[in-house]
């Protein structure tokens, strides 16, 4: 069963991303003494929503693209949504942590057509 080689790859690469936001988390925690909450923590606010935004779009949108795959959609499209999952959640994360607005919208813009595009090859594969 190899048509869960690419998607798999991506997936393990998200999830390390995910540990380095958690760990972000942890150490701005740890450094102000915050245990619960943001504590009105700007730094730590930035990181959890980092983290938080991770894991609310990364499921959805891994699945869909598994879902591509296992019904045979060609390598390089699963390549290409793969990719730019990766890559539109690392721009992101590092977006909300910096601030940088332009690059946290166009991030997100690349994950919703992820979904989108995703969901609608899905409805129409029938």
């Amino acid at each position: 069963m190899d048509y869960t080689v690419i998607i798999s790859s991506y997936a393990a690469l998200l999830a390390l991303y995910y540990i380095y936001l958690s760990v972000n988390v942890i150490k701005i925690r740890k450094a102000e003494g915050i245990s619960l909450g943001n504590g009105s923590n700007t730094a730590l606010e930035r990181a959890t929503r980092a983290h938080g935004n991770f894991i609310e779009y990364v499921p959805i949108s891994l699945i869909l693209v598994f879902l591509l795959e296992y019904q045979g959609l060609a390598s390089h499209y699963v390549h290409a949504l793969g990719g730019l999952l990766f890559i539109s959640r690392v721009v992101h994360g590092s977006a909300i942590i910096n601030n940088n607005l332009k690059a946290r919208g166009l991030s997100m813009m690349s994950t919703f057509a992820i979904v989108i595009i995703s969901a609608v090859l899905l409805l129409l594969s029938r």
